[in-house]
């Protein structure tokens, strides 16, 4: 397989390192750097400055050759008319290039506080402060030429030609740092063949397709092999804080791991993969604090405090437990996590105390920017409640299967109490009308947020869940799915985030709503429409609703998640 460089990054399973095509066309408002290109990116969560290197193919004289780049997960290839570079990623820790006749390559980089010194014969350290990262550079074979000024202090710029000798060169690229578990295997890695390398990873990939990603009708199996792609080349390996392997939600610039993101992932791999399915479902409660609360992302150095997510946590268990057997231990892990999480929302995001919690902004939702929030928060939402009454019936199954069985009865009683004050404070003319908290305000908004709450479609009115179906049909489903804002409305953008975009949770959330209420029709046909926007958008973090078109993020795990879930189920059907 292949896949288009200019909208998925270059990486592998386990590595900090990738390679992104960098342009202001896809890049849009994250476009950064001085120059459009191909550039070796760093993702630790510590880096200022992700990009290290700015990687150009130059001939013999030094001018520079555009190359043709054809990425596959186990090598990149940049082929000119006078000869070709491979790039390979043997080990999550290295890399490596190989330039084959008369082509050459520079690295140029252009850094406030760097500097390059020589660690031995053929091998230089550089020590690049703004990305928080020192790197080898080991020339195995060919002529070095370095162009680094040295101040006293740092180095002006960096800019090294690696030219070939017997028509050849090959350049090691590794990671410099306290870690020595995994000297002896890079080391390894180092000395053998490089095309031997290439092999060890290609197979390694397609033992993760086959072994963790689920089958998909046969006209979908490019993207399938794409979106296995996107999951096994997004995972890093535990370093600083984060403890467990982690897909990040994109190695492009969504690059850490959000409270809701990741369990979309989990749900994904949970039906072959189920402990790396479990490792991303924890991921994120490895973070949780004494009061229960969840940070809004991490990364492998940092965590963020000033927003949360929704609670989607415990309808994702209940999913992981129908998909894999989840032993004892772990549900009791997972049992005290999520009742706490649950407890946090009750206690502390209730600020007017009647009962039904609150987001305090539009990003607490997920919804960041959605029109719900255009009333000042804190907002008491019906898609918060609903949540949170799935969690507490999740919370009480769990508690039978562990032996609580008197907490199993509270968590019952508890999400019937939540179920019943949400009817009551919401419920008007049939709908669920979110308000302000405090003073009740009722809010139009002609956002899908509030029809979230469908999640509990079996528990809610005949008459209100007939509404909300036919409000989806009338005023939210396009050619391609489900617009996050009704395209009547007056907010609704074509590239507005959560004022028109669709979104991959979103759609799955509704699909699974209506799956639980007999809804299959349409849940097929949303189901349909949304592989058709895979197709036109790829594995975008959003799409303009009636275009098709992929927006933002072009890389997007989550959806590569929800397209794997949505084509089983169109797989399962022709079988």
């Amino acid at each position: 397989m292949t896949f288009d460089i200019k909208y998925i990054p270059f990486s592998r399973y386990g590595s900090y390192f990738s390679f992104s095509y960098i342009s202001k066309e896809v890049w849009g408002r994250d476009f950064k750097v001085d120059k459009e290109g191909l550039y070796l990116r760093t993702l630790h969560g510590n880096a200022k400055l992700k990009e290290i290197f700015l990687l150009e193919l130059i001939d013999e004289y030094g001018n520079l050759i555009k190359p043709e780049i054809i990425p596959a997960p186990e090598v990149m290839k940049l082929k000119t008319s006078k000869g070709e570079v491979d790039i390979c990623f043997p080990l999550p820790e290295i890399v490596r290039i190989k330039g084959k006749k008369e082509i050459g390559l520079r690295l140029s980089l252009g850094n406030p506080y760097s500097f390059l010194i020589s660690m031995k014969e053929n091998e230089w350290l550089l020590n690049y402060y703004a990305s928080a990262i020192q790197i080898s550079l080991l020339i195995k074979s060919g002529r070095l030429k370095i162009d680094a000024p040295w101040t006293g202090t740092r180095c002006t710029h960096v800019k090294l030609d690696i030219l070939p000798a017997d028509d050849e060169f090959e350049l090691i690229i590794k990671e410099v740092n306290s870690d020595t578990e995994n000297d002896e295997k890079i080391e390894e890695f180092i000395k053998k063949d490089f095309y031997e390398c290439v092999l060890y990873v290609k197979r390694e990939f397609e033992k993760f397709l086959k072994d963790s990603i689920l089958e998909t009708p046969d006209e979908l199996s490019t993207l399938r092999q794409t979106a296995g792609y996107l999951l096994w080349s997004s995972v890093v390996k535990p370093n600083g804080i984060l403890k467990r392997p982690a897909i990040v939600m994109s190695k492009n610039w969504m690059t850490d791991i959000w409270s809701w993101d990741h369990c979309f992932n989990a749900i994904a791999l949970s039906y072959k993969n189920p402990e790396l399915a479990w490792d991303q479902f924890m991921v994120m409660f490895d973070f949780q604090n004494d009061s229960g609360a969840l940070p809004d992302y991490v990364n492998d150095h940092e965590q963020y405090w000033n927003f949360s997510k929704p609670p989607i946590h415990g309808w994702t268990l209940r999913k992981l437990i129908e998909n894999s057997a989840i032993d004892v231990k772990k549900l009791k892990e997972a049992y005290v996590c999520l009742s706490n999480w649950t407890n946090w929302w009750l206690e502390y995001r209730d600020y007017d105390s009647d009962g039904i919690p609150q987001y305090n902004h539009g990003n607490d939702s997920g919804w960041d920017n959605s029109t719900v929030f255009i009333e000042r928060p804190p907002i008491e939402s019906p898609d918060l409640s609903a949540f949170l009454v799935i969690q507490m019936e999740t919370l009480s199954n769990i508690a039978e299967k562990i032996g609580k069985k008197e907490e199993a009865v509270k968590w019952r009683e508890r999400s019937f109490e939540l179920l019943d004050r949400m009817l009551k404070h919401f419920l008007t003319e049939d709908e669920l009308i979110p308000r302000v908290s405090g003073n009740h305000k009722q809010i139009k908004s002609m956002s899908l947020l509030p029809l979230m709450s469908m999640i509990i479609g079996e528990k809610l009115p005949k008459k209100v869940l007939e509404k909300m179906i036919k409000r989806l049909k009338d005023e939210f489903l396009t050619p391609y799915g489900l617009a996050t804002e009704n395209p009547n409305s007056k907010f609704y953008e074509s590239d507005g985030y959560w004022r028109g975009p669709i979104w991959a949770p979103t759609t799955m959330l509704i699909v699974d709503s209506l799956k639980k209420v007999n809804e299959n029709e349409l849940a097929l046909e949303i189901s349909k429409r949304f592989m058709k926007l895979i197709e036109k958008g790829g594995f975008a973090e959003n799409f303009d609703a009636i275009t098709g078109e992929g927006l933002r993020d072009r890389a997007y795990t989550w959806t590569a998640s929800v397209f794997l879930i949505l084509a089983r189920k169109l797989f399962q059907s022709q079988i």
